[in-house]
């Protein structure tokens, strides 16, 4: 265990003039209230907060952050009061203790309703001081690095609490070397395996290629000292989280991910930022759409940094951060660095944020939330974001998550504006609603006189103020609507485990979902807020998954459609059960399903009559959705015949094929495959994958196919 003689020398290295005695005091009385207690492993219980003081150190924190952490599980957790707190180490040290002892009593991992509520405790918490939530953190960090001594399901449930909560917490706040820390810890626990994987061929890779960041890192710094610009370069592989949240949410392999490598260079002056991005830009080949200013438009925590993705040695995407010491001490502390400490000084860093301005912009961001629901929403697409910034036509700045459309944008400005949207240009040219804004785009709203929200627009909005006016609108507007078509999602729901919808049966499930009524109960499946199987599931939990293998109608597989109606997939998209849909009715053909992404969409923007609100059936689908991808492959004997077992061995047809190129070492090819849903589309694209003689795969979509 850290002496407290090691401790005071640690905070001594960066501030000379600390209160030893106070520190001392504290570490006594810390030690003598937690004697006898044992930590699960076996550990002396006062190891944990000396830990935490020493982990508030790295932060050059000062010294009444530091004797918090070594009392922050007094008062709680021993015979210690708040009032003997007060009385040894004064009012300050007694408040930051009592609200950390309030924060680990919140139930942070419970139901979402309360979860919602204990945000708001939260939040109400880092307003009064944000060091309780520094302290915080920094004790979650010590408990995930020691997690292993934990049974099992607590192992779980502190991971989940940690992923849902304190590590977009923490990256908010601009620490995101903890985020990056608590993620992975998190990511060992819940996901093991696909950790183990990604750790397996990183070391793969590193035989076949050689370790390449000291190599990348020479070619940096070389290119600087050509430009006579004084900086200092780190490089490291990122984190095997990152690279797993990468893989998802860019569906691809491991193998053809490419950005897996992070460079950071830190120069003297704001002007050698930007003559070092030109240098790097001369170098290298830039990619599009990955290049982030911010300095000129810093982020609400006070960070500042140039992001670009190059093509550096071999082809490979490199991540490069351009930033000054200064900004480098922020990215590292976040809204802490106001605390920081140096040579016995608080530090003077132009760019640290004031904690109670960081704070204010947080909190007013959810005031207009009208429930606990609505609130959760927005305080998890907050911290998990990251930030656009886009142009009125007027040059004002209006600040968005990553991944923000039009219509986010429209609401932004103001929620009539939004409400009355019909359509928007960029940088002049018309888009979708749905087209995703990108840093320094201007942007025009087109409004038009009773135009009212459409149901389509919650799985286009991103942000938790326009998903909320949304829903308020909808529901006000279109209840009637909603009643209707939630009484036939849930019919439909029931019949499928053999049961009926009625009256009493609707009453007990909304009692049982804590609704108001049936009414209610029907409004919210019918406006997407709650799913026809949530209410199935509140009556007969044990006749669901039995249901769930049933086969859907192939003639009927989507639910919403006016009866008598038929319906067909748009080949353009084609969609299919598990992608999120919208129907468009065409005369004299009936309804075609469309993905909600789907590009052949934006002619009918203008011609909202013409959609329909429509769903996939819950249950089992029939293998036969045929969807198109798009392959390259060797040119080797056996190959196609290879491709043709793999897609068999998963249970899926190849309805058509058709060669687009032929090349003596490879060929292109166009392949039908009949599917389920995208569950098994995506099982078969891996199998593909997998191959090492296919080059590229892709699904391929068509507008000149559409209906």
């Amino acid at each position: 265990m850290i002496s407290d003689s090691d401790l005071i020398a640690l905070v001594r290295a960066y501030n000379p003039k600390t209160n030893e005695a106070l520190i001392r005091d504290a570490y006594a009385y810390g030690a003598k209230m937690h004697e006898g207690q044992t930590r699960h492993s076996g550990e002396p219980y006062f190891t944990h907060p000396v830990e935490v003081a020493a982990l508030l150190t790295e932060q050059r924190l000062d010294d009444a952050t530091i004797v918090t952490a070594l009392l922050h599980d007094t008062i709680e957790d021993t015979g210690s009061t708040f009032s003997e707190v007060e009385r040894r180490f004064g009012s300050e040290i007694a408040e930051l203790v009592n609200g950390v002892t309030k924060l680990t009593n919140l139930e942070l991992s419970s139901t979402e309703t309360k979860q919602a509520e204990n945000f708001r405790k939260l939040f109400m918490a880092m307003s009064k001081d944000l060091r309780v939530i520094l302290v915080k953190l920094a004790d979650r960090l010590h408990n995930m690095r020691t997690i292993k001594h934990m049974r099992p399901d607590k192992q779980v449930q502190k991971a989940r609490e940690t992923m849902d909560i304190y590590a977009p917490l923490s990256g908010r706040m601009g620490m995101h070397w903890m985020r990056e820390e608590l993620e992975d810890l998190a990511f060992r626990v819940l996901n093991p395996d696909a950790r183990a994987s990604i750790i397996r061929r990183f070391i793969t890779l590193q035989k076949e290629t050689g370790d390449v960041v000291p190599k990348i890192t020479d070619d940096i710094r070389a290119e600087l000292a050509r430009a006579n610009i004084e900086g200092t370069v780190y490089g490291r592989a990122k984190k095997p989280f990152s690279i797993w949240r990468k893989m998802e949410e860019k569906k691809q392999s491991f193998s053809r991910l490419s950005d897996i490598y992070g460079f950071r260079v830190i120069t003297n002056s704001e002007d050698d930022c930007y003559r070092a991005l030109g240098v790097m830009h001369r170098r290298w080949s830039s990619v599009p759409g990955r290049f982030k200013d911010y300095i000129s438009q810093p982020k609400t925590n006070g960070y500042r940094s140039i992001h670009t993705t190059v093509s550096g040695r071999d082809g490979k995407r490199v991540e490069i951060q351009i930033r000054t010491r200064q900004m480098h001490d922020v990215a590292e502390a976040g809204v802490a660095a106001h605390w920081a400490y140096r040579d016995g000084e608080r530090v003077e860093n132009p760019f640290a944020v004031d904690p109670s301005t960081w704070v204010s912009t947080m909190t007013e961001r959810f005031d207009h939330a009208d429930d606990h629901d609505d609130f959760l929403e927005h305080v998890k697409l907050e911290m998990y974001s990251d930030q656009v910034f886009c142009f009125t036509p007027k040059g004002e700045v209006i600040k968005l998550p990553r991944g923000a459309t039009p219509l986010d944008y429209a609401y932004a400005i103001h929620t009539r504006i939004g409400h009355s949207c019909v359509g928007a240009k960029v940088d002049g040219l018309r888009v979708p609603l749905w087209t995703r804004l990108r840093n320094g785009q201007s942007v025009e709203i087109i409004t038009a006189e009773g135009q009212r929200p459409q149901p389509t627009w919650i799985d286009i909005a991103v942000t938790g103020r326009a998903k909320s006016a949304i829903r308020k609108s909808l529901r006000e507007e279109h209840r009637d609507r909603y009643i209707k078509l939630g009484r036939e999602l849930t019919r439909v729901a029931f019949e499928h485990i053999g049961k009926k919808a009625t009256d009493k049966a609707l009453e007990t499930a909304a009692k049982e979902l804590s609704l108001i009524d049936a009414s209610q109960l029907l409004e919210y499946v019918g406006s997407t807020e709650l799913s026809a199987r949530e209410v199935v599931t509140a009556l007969y939990p044990e006749l669901v998954d039995k249901a769930d293998m049933d086969v859907v109608d192939s003639k009927r597989p989507v639910v919403g459609l006016p009866e008598g109606v038929q319906v067909k997939r748009a080949a353009c998209c084609q969609a299919v059960p598990g992608e999120r849909i919208v129907g468009i009715k065409y005369k004299g053909e009936g309804v075609f399903v469309h993905a909600i992404a789907c590009d052949a969409l934006v002619e009918f923007e203008e011609q909202p009559e013409r959609w329909l609100d429509i769903r996939w059936h819950a249950g089992r689908h029939a293998a036969s959705n045929a969807v198109t991808v798009a392959l390259t492959i060797g040119n080797s004997f056996g190959v196609l015949g290879r491709i043709c077992t793999l897609i068999g061995e998963q249970k899926a047809n190849i309805s058509d094929m058709h060669f687009i190129d032929r090349k003596p070492d490879y060929f292109q090819l166009l392949v039908d495959v009949d599917v389920r849903d995208a569950e098994h589309l995506h099982g078969v694209m891996t199998a593909i994958e997998a191959d090492s003689d296919v080059a590229t795969l892709e699904r391929h979509r068509d507008l000149s196919r559409k209906p």
